[in-house]
């Protein structure tokens, strides 16, 4: 249960942030919105704002949406000659149907591109007032026979780079080791002054986090420590913080392709997908630690949501894009059976991973053992 109101403020904001997106963009352009909601279902309070907008918030809590004047639902799939027959030429100016596409698409990529920013603000505030770590990582201890002896790794090398990534700071040796997707590792290190490289295969064993939750870890036997005299911690200024976040950003939309990738190819861990309950359970745990390890967790959620949202799969604002893309090559918009078609199939495609990651949730929580 003390899971449960750090779960509804985060997804309050993401969603309310993404879903705002969408309306920003659409009242730019002239769009007529009719309801703005956090939820499905029920309503449980709201209210309507000068322009005939509802805003609402509905008994569950698991995404919300955005309703244009003019559709029959939240997908603005209505075919354009019959939607015109029914209103007058100033309420056509309203309908989303009849702008021009770039702003349709301006429209619909506005959800994810405001989880973006969303990110991009949080880490540049952490950055800037609390600051950002710069210690470099330095080999402490090599454990006996362990993948980094056999590599050929050694006490007091310093750690530049794992996979192409550059060492910044002792925190990012972990993460990159254990974001790797290919079995062996490139890590170099400076050595008497001098840089070398070494292969080596981590090995993977079952584990938990710092919450005791269940995770498989990649170990090479490396005891890392400071290379300097403690750790270094540095408030940025607004350029150099904007340079760090937009490069977190770009870190887990590669990490979480990268992991995608695997997936397809039969090397990925499908235990390592989550659905709500996990979110829940993780948003949760984390709040415990403090607000600004809370916050960190709503930015990287909002990069999630955003990225997610931008797949080509029907009922995603991706999968409209998807569409778009179609009606600039056409000249003109796919047959509405053609989009029901790929609606359905999305449905199919979403409701499988609802269920997949449900069940990897409830596992999680010591079911299906």
């Amino acid at each position: 249960m003390s899971y449960i109101i750090p779960f509804i403020i985060l997804i309050t904001v993401v969603v309310f942030v993404h879903e705002y997106g969408h309306y920003y963009f659409a009242k730019k352009y002239g769009v007529g919105v009719t309801d703005f909601s956090i939820g499905f279902g029920k309503e449980i309070f709201g209210f309507e704002d000068k322009n005939g907008t509802r805003w609402k918030f509905c008994i569950v809590p698991l995404g919300g949406y955005v309703k244009f004047f003019g559709d029959r639902n939240v997908f603005s799939q209505s075919e354009q000659e019959e939607i015109l027959k029914k209103y007058n030429k100033n309420d056509q100016n309203k309908l989303f149907v009849t702008k021009p596409l770039y702003q349709r698409a301006l429209i619909v990529a506005g959800g994810p591109l405001a989880n973006f920013l969303l990110s991009l603000i949080i880490f540049s505030c952490i950055y800037m007032f609390i600051g950002k770590d710069f210690t470099p990582a330095k080999i402490e201890e090599v454990s006996i026979e362990s993948p980094a002896e056999i590599s050929g790794l050694k006490k007091n090398d310093i750690i530049t780079s794992i996979n192409g990534n550059k060492i910044e700071s002792i925190l990012e040796v972990s993460t990159f080791i254990n974001t790797a997707q290919n079995e062996k590792i490139n890590i170099k290190v400076l050595r008497d002054e001098k840089e070398i490289s070494i292969v080596t295969k981590p090995n993977i064993v079952d584990s938990t986090d710092a919450f005791g939750n269940p995770i498989k870890n990649k170990i090479i036997g490396i005891k890392i420590a400071p290379a300097s005299d403690g750790f270094n911690k540095e408030k940025l200024g607004p350029t150099k913080a904007l340079y760090y976040s937009v490069k977190e950003i770009w870190f887990v939309i590669k990490t979480t392709m990268e992991f995608i990738g695997s997936l397809f190819q039969g090397k990925g861990d499908t235990s390592q997908l989550g659905g709500p309950i996990k979110i829940a359970k993780i948003s949760g745990q984390v709040a415990e630690f403090g607000f600004l390890a809370f916050l960190s967790t709503v930015a990287y959620i909002s990069i999630s949501l955003g990225l997610i949202n931008l797949f080509p799969i029907p009922l995603l604002d991706g999968g409209h894009l998807m569409f778009y893309f179609f009606e600039k090559i056409l000249g003109r918009p796919l047959k509405q059976a053609t989009q029901e078609g790929f609606f359905r199939i999305g449905l199919v495609l979403l409701i499988s991973l609802m269920i997949f990651t449900t069940f990897n949730d409830l596992k999680d929580w010591g079911l299906f053992q």
